[in-house]
């Protein structure tokens, strides 16, 4: 029900494009959230983004370089990476939580299967 699509490799400094497809359901209402988990590494969320798109968060780690966006008409959630780091590095999820104030995975009801972001130095 969520496709998570565009990672690839990508040399430190770049710019990535993350993009999520919601189909078989309406997300109508839902917080959707990117997260990426590092291997050996806790999955951590990165940026969520409310149904009207008027309210957005943003992890310290990626503030300012990362945006989160989403077309409800399309049923798209977009992540949007610049000044890439080796530490970026991990597989990217984004997730749909009908919760108020979603910020732990488990807060999250669906989950895309993931796509992969490697960034070298």
């Amino acid at each position: 029900q969520l496709q998570a699509s565009g990672g690839g490799l990508v040399q430190a400094g770049g710019s990535l494009g993350l993009s999520c497809a919601a189909s078989g359901r309406t997300f109508s209402g839902y917080v959707m959230g990117w997260f990426r988990q590092a291997p050996g590494k806790e999955r951590e969320l990165l940026a969520a983004i409310t149904w009207s798109g008027g309210t957005t968060y943003y992890a310290n780690s990626v503030k300012g370089r990362f945006t989160i966006s989403r077309d409800n008409a399309k049923n798209m959630v977009y992540l949007q990476m610049t000044v890439l780091k080796s530490e970026d590095t991990a597989i990217y999820y984004c997730a749909a939580s009908r919760r108020y104030y979603p910020r732990e995975p488990f807060d999250y009801d669906y989950w895309g299967q993931g796509t992969q972001v490697t960034v070298s130095s």
